[in-house]
């Protein structure tokens, strides 16, 4: 996640909010006949996946150096292993806005109905970190396991899930963002040669630091809750309280702090960040101890699980029923 150092002398005092939502409009029945998902995630890909993206030798992905590359060419493998083809010519798209050579990671599943494949689903997050802290002693290496390799993983995992069931009629595009903790510049530069395509966005759901599961009576939050129905809808769609409204998401402007806001802010369309991370239950931001150990591998997996029914249903549709409110 972008720099929340402006934040973090609050977050002692956020620690003792209370762990009920506030004025929730998610509370709203849910749908009795949720989209049914035979697929299973299994829990050894995701800790695999995610233990080797936030290992020492990839030395904290940051924008720019020999670990992130590494990290480009894992992505850029498993997204080959599984069949997801390369939105460009290749799976890179290079950077316009950062002097070093450096790429998002860009792979599309095609929509299987002739006319919904024109509109795209963009599933997305940012596989960038802040790298070595060359000022410590010991722990130099800021592995960002839960900032965000979880999401990452998350996004990958739902990549396989598409790749394999082809069970989309609208199109897919598969992003890994670098630059984002640079200020958001991979989904910048991104957005901009969408734009020139008049790329037919639909959603965007970005996935942010989902590593650690929340106390709290639903699955995780979405950032700028009140700018869609995308809540309302995803609950429909999975028919759990799976989104909830997290009034510190809303207090500290997160829906501005990550890749969502670059594709919200050229396409004007439901594009929102879907996280866990929620002040309390995570002390290791931008912290060489965000490391894969103290990462919750069978709450991962079961978020991606959870997820499924939800990402399915947005890709699949006859009509676009998630849209922006006034």
């Amino acid at each position: 996640m972008k720099k929340l150092y402006f934040l973090l002398p609050l977050v002692l005092l956020a620690c003792k909010s209370n762990n009920s939502a506030v004025n929730d409009p998610s509370s709203s029945k849910v749908s009795s006949q949720p989209v049914e998902i035979t697929y299973k995630v299994e829990q050894t890909n995701v800790s695999d996946f995610l233990k080797y993206l936030s290992s020492d030798e990839l030395e904290g992905r940051e924008t720019g150096t020999k670990g992130i590359e590494k990290a480009a060419e894992f992505l850029e493998g498993f997204l080959k292993k599984n069949n997801v083809k390369p939105y460009f010519k290749t799976y890179r798209d290079t950077l316009t806005n950062f002097k070093t050579p450096t790429f998002n990671i860009v792979g599309v599943i095609e929509g299987n109905d002739p006319e919904l494949k024109k509109e795209f689903v963009v599933l997305s997050a940012h596989y960038d970190h802040i790298g070595v802290d060359k000022n410590k002693k010991e722990d130099v290496i800021n592995n960002g396991a839960n900032d965000d390799a979880s999401g990452v993983t998350a996004v990958a995992e739902m990549a396989k899930y598409f790749s394999e069931t082809k069970s989309n009629r609208r199109s897919i595009l598969i992003v890994f963002f670098a630059g984002e903790e640079k200020g958001l510049l991979g989904s910048k530069s991104l957005v901009e040669k969408l734009k020139v395509q008049k790329f037919n966005l639909y959603a965007q759901l970005n996935i942010e630091m989902i590593g650690v599961p929340m106390k709290r009576d639903y699955l995780a939050y979405i950032t700028g809750f009140y700018k869609s129905n995308m809540a309302e809808k995803i609950n429909e769609y999975t028919g759990k309280k799976t989104i909830g409204f997290l009034p510190k998401e809303a207090e500290y402007k997160l829906f501005y702090r990550s890749d969502n806001y670059s594709f919200y802010e050229a396409f004007k369309k439901p594009c929102q960040s879907i996280s866990t991370f929620d002040f309390e239950n995570f002390e290791f931001y931008h912290h060489p101890s965000d490391e894969f150990k103290v990462m919750d591998i069978p709450h991962m997996t079961s978020f991606i699980q959870e997820f499924l029914p939800a990402v399915t249903q947005i890709a699949n549709s006859k009509t676009q029923e998630i849209t922006m409110k006034n």
